[in-house]
């Protein structure tokens, strides 16, 4: 039996609380200018793989590594013919965080670049981590630990997670520092992370209440923090004053629609105006049930299926026309389940309601 129906499978409706109690923390809602991560990238190569490593022929270059590895050891292959596969050209990636000083350790993210089938067991051999400026901020070495695996036979084979891609916990030495003084630094600027006229206000009045004269809103995502006369020392010890003081967030009504998924969100502020709405979903059924024709007796015919298709059409007429007379987003899901609609016909509604006029909020489809 085959069946097409004009529905969604999931949705799911998040509440977020406006409760002022709950208000996340400036630290928790704001970047400081400048105390960021780094992205770090090297090129490596993982040994000691049981022959699941990259074709030598088929990945010219994790040859040339190879070679040009021995000969800083002192080994010359360049005349010889290299057939093993335990060898694999890998991308190295590490992000450094803030702050980071010589000497600590960081994890490093290990990817397959050439041909090979699995990381399982291998070790990576020292590898430079340059940033985007090219110079060398960490070195990583160490044994891979892949988290998926692959296991193929003649006829069949079974594979969970990704055996290419593996990970080195402390596997990289931080050999360089981003300078950065941010003791002697007088005025910093902090950026929201979603930008938003009341809630920077909040941020810089929070601010102020607690040490007045040290925040100034810039713009909707910038408030600049300096050293103001509600507080003796340095700026650093000012930002460990105030990022735990707690901030209101505001934002605005929205609702995020992923059609792919069947999954709606909402923000607590969506509000609608009185309208009716009329909601019936269809559904088309086509079921087939062949059937075998047989020839007359000595006929000398041959037997013959022959098509039987059923189709029927429910277009949902048991359902009415309702009203939905509220102004919040609770009063519009009860509405909406009174009339007993599926969820991707939740999404449909949801974006002629936006387009009526009667929905104030932002529809964002992804």
């Amino acid at each position: 039996m085959f069946s097409k129906s004009l529905g969604f499978v999931v949705v799911a409706l998040l509440f977020v609380s406006t409760d002022a109690s709950a208000g996340p923390r400036i630290k928790d809602i704001v970047d400081i200018e400048n105390v960021r991560p780094n992205q770090l990238i090297g090129y490596g190569l993982v040994v000691g793989l049981a022959g699941t490593g990259d074709k030598i022929r088929n990945v010219p270059f994790t040859e040339e590594s190879m070679q040009a590895m021995l000969e800083r050891m002192g080994v010359n292959i360049r005349s010889a013919q290299m057939k093993t596969q335990n060898v694999a050209a890998v991308s190295v990636t590490a992000i450094m965080p803030a702050f980071a000083r010589t000497g600590s350790q960081i994890d490093v993210q290990v990817s397959a670049l050439g041909d090979a089938t699995s990381l399982q067991g291998g070790t990576l051999l020292v590898t430079a981590l340059k940033a985007m400026d090219g110079q060398i901020y960490a070195v990583a070495q160490g044994s891979v630990a892949v988290s998926g695996f692959k296991v193929q036979g003649a006829a069949a084979n079974i594979s969970r997670g990704v055996s290419t891609s593996a990970r080195i916990a402390a596997g990289a030495i931080v050999e360089r520092e981003v300078p950065f003084a941010l003791k002697s630094a007088t005025r910093l600027k902090l950026a929201l992370r979603n930008p938003d006229f009341t809630t920077a206000r909040r941020v810089a009045q929070s601010i102020n209440t607690a040490f007045a004269g040290s925040a100034e809103m810039l713009d909707p995502s910038t408030v600049e923090l300096r050293v103001g006369s509600g507080f003796a020392g340095p700026l650093v010890d000012l930002v460990a004053q105030i990022e735990n003081l707690p901030v209101e967030v505001d934002q605005p009504a929205r609702v995020i629609v992923n059609e792919a998924a069947g999954t709606v969100v909402m923000t607590a502020d969506v509000r609608i105006s009185p309208v009716a709405i009329a909601q019936g979903g269809l559904t088309i059924s086509v079921s087939e049930n062949p059937v075998a024709a047989q020839p007359a007796p000595l006929g000398g015919g041959e037997t013959t299926v022959l098509p039987r298709s059923q189709v029927a059409v429910d277009d949902g007429g048991g359902k009415s026309l309702a009203m939905v007379d509220g102004a919040s987003l609770r009063s519009l899901v009860g509405g909406l389940n009174a009339l007993g609609v599926s969820p991707r016909d939740l999404i449909t509604i949801l974006q002629a309601l936006r387009t009526a006029g009667a929905l104030q909020a932002d529809i964002e489809v992804q």
